[in-house]
């Protein structure tokens, strides 16, 4: 059989010019990133106050108390990088602090569940060694939108409506920024957030006093910037974490993060996990990221013939999602931010014996593999919930509907510097803003575990095994497209989807984010409360009946997730013969990509 020819409807065309492109989860940061790049600042600078942007425009995808993970491409660089900012649990962030709050699992909502923000220092690291722009010229759109106000988007508008009671009856600093009126907003209504606004002058002010006291470059100024983000900024947020208030388990307790645990932590840059497929070699983030799963499946998938690496094939679809579950059972055995031995993982004999694992029906097992002979330790599994969700899991849901999720961005420019960066944490709904500051502390905690001796368990200053997964792909060693999306535990499976359609089915960029997504659940759910669904699939309806009760036949226990449900993706890139391109996901109605 041959690969499904690419539709030739598309939601919007593939955007191709030479000057520069972005591409977004939200307009006005796509937006925003052009109009620096149209302003002379490059792909660095256009991302960062993009990024910043996607605070005030999605904040119940991500906030300046979250994380974020990046890979970039400078021009004339050997080699890509990992822009790290994921920051550790903190110093009294334990296992038996933990346990002695009652708890079995680390909340989904709530400061106790915080790890330490990274994602507003990595984004200043980034300006400072790779952007051109000053700070108060990057950070001026965000303040412009936090302080003038901006459209809130439907998305934020129906997750404030969702945790209303909760933010009347236990956080009312969060119903004080978002319910001002004392009912939740509606879509389309102007939210201002001037504590937000407040927050990014501070920063500005404190690089214009160092300016001011005769200090030369734009490197010390940026510098203190984020130590005022580490020191000013972390006072309140710490002194406000420190109060009781309610969690996810139902229950009040208080969070556990310091203003030293900020001071702490310093973004950085590491090298890349890399794998190849079909002569391309693809960059990710280490193993305390989902990263490498990724490559597991590629490698796994790669010496099968074309048509059997196909999502709108049955044969194809089955063998996906089978090579998916193989590949995040191990995540989940091996994963963390410890010494994994990424090379045993990904061999090429080791790959072999995941692969021949892979027969013609569903397996409804979790099954981790023993690299080197060492035999994989798993949490323990839940398939049902416990304890009284306060809020409600923080994240995509296993269905594909969005209650909190992640925001995505891509910077490609003339010169030939890229970024893909995937910014999340600290939504809205995460835990009590702290008033002053017009935000909250995020809770990737929740994907650590309670019990000891695990790759992933909980452990002061060690970074929890988080979901966020940009990537970049090569090709004879240039740039050639980087792309990611939110989505929790679905980011890699829905980007396979795209890098498949485009490295083997040739679609285009637009065609392959707009063709049918599906993924599997049958893994063990990386957010508060850690359950996984055996031969669990979730499908969009346009794969067809054929196809969707093919998988059931085969096993797979699919549910039916509507016609344009899944997949987040936005990507860049730039063709072989140097035009660059941009492509952005229609789902959800605000993902858009600009350029020329």
């Amino acid at each position: 059989m041959v690969y499904t020819p690419e539709p030739a409807f598309t939601t919007r065309p593939t955007l191709t010019g030479t000057f520069g492109m972005a591409a977004s989860t939200h307009w006005s940061a796509t937006a925003t990133a052009q109009a620096v790049l149209e302003r002379g600042g490059n792909a660095f600078d256009a991302a960062v106050a993009g990024a910043f942007v996607l605070h005030v425009a999605e904040p119940h995808l991500n906030g300046p108390g979250g994380d974020m993970v990046g890979l970039i491409h400078a021009a004339g660089a050997d080699a890509p990088r990992v822009l790290m900012g994921q920051g550790p649990a903190p110093a009294r962030a334990s296992i038996d602090h933990m346990r002695g709050e009652g708890l079995d699992l680390v909340p989904g909502a709530g400061a106790l569940a915080a790890a330490i923000p990274g994602a507003v220092d990595a984004w200043l690291l980034l300006l400072r060694d790779h952007g051109t722009w000053e700070l108060d010229e990057v950070l001026s759109y965000a303040i412009g939108y936090a302080r003038e106000g901006h459209p809130l988007v439907a998305g934020a508008a129906a997750t404030i409506t969702r945790v209303q009671d909760l933010f009347r009856d236990a956080w009312p600093t969060s119903a004080a920024l978002w319910m001002p009126a004392g009912v939740a907003p509606v879509a389309g209504q102007l939210v201002r957030n001037p504590a937000y606004a407040d927050v990014l002058d501070a920063l500005v002010h404190a690089g214009r006093t160092v300016r001011d006291a005769g200090s030369a470059g734009r490197a010390p100024r940026i510098d203190a910037a984020r130590r005022e983000w580490k020191t000013g900024i972390a006072q309140a947020a710490s002194a406000f974490a420190a109060r009781a208030h309610r969690h996810s388990d139902g229950r009040e307790h208080a969070g556990v993060i310091t203003a030293d645990d900020f001071a702490t932590f310093d973004a950085g840059y590491e090298a890349p996990v890399v794998g190849s497929f079909r002569g391309n070699r693809i960059i990710k983030a280490g193993a305390w990221s989902q990263g490498p799963a990724l490559l597991s499946v590629l490698g796994m998938l790669e010496p099968l013939e074309d048509d059997l690496l196909d999502p709108s094939q049955e044969a194809g679809a089955h063998r996906i999602l089978e090579a998916q579950k193989l590949a995040y059972a191990d995540r989940d055995a091996w994963f963390g931010d410890t010494d994994v031995d990424l090379d045993a993982l990904l061999s090429p004999d080791y790959l072999e014996g995941r692969r021949s694992l892979i027969g013609e029906s569903a397996s409804l097992e979790i099954r981790p593999g023993a690299p080197g002979g060492r035999a994989p330790r798993m949490p323990s599994l839940r398939t049902t919930a416990r304890g009284a969700a306060g809020t409600g899991e923080p994240t995509v849901d296993r269905t594909g509907h969005t209650r909190g999720d992640t925001c995505h961005i891509d910077v490609v420019d003339r010169w030939g510097n890229m970024i893909s960066a995937t910014p999340s944490g600290g939504w809205l709904q995460s835990s009590p803003t702290v008033p002053e500051l017009g935000f909250c502390l995020g809770t990737r905690l929740q994907m650590t575990w309670l019990e000891p001796g695990l790759p992933a368990s909980l452990a002061p200053g060690k970074r929890p095994r988080t979901t966020l997964t940009p990537t970049l792909v090569l090709r004879d060693g240039r740039p050639h497209m980087a792309l990611g999306s939110p989505g929790g535990d679905q980011q890699d499976q829905w980007q396979l989807l795209v890098l498949l359609r485009t490295l083997v089915g040739g679609y285009t960029p637009q065609a392959a984010i707009d063709a049918p997504a599906l993924h599997t659940t049958a893994v063990t759910d990386s957010f508060w409360p850690r359950t996984w669904s055996p031969g669990g699939v979730v499908a969009e309806d346009r794969l067809g009946d054929d196809l969707i009760d093919g998988l059931r036949a085969r096993g797979h226990r699919v549910a039916r997730a509507g016609a344009w449900a899944l997949g987040r993706v936005s990507a860049v890139g730039r063709r072989d013969d140097g035009v660059l391109w941009a492509a952005a996901n229609a789902r959800g109605m605000q993902g858009y990509a600009a350029g020329r």
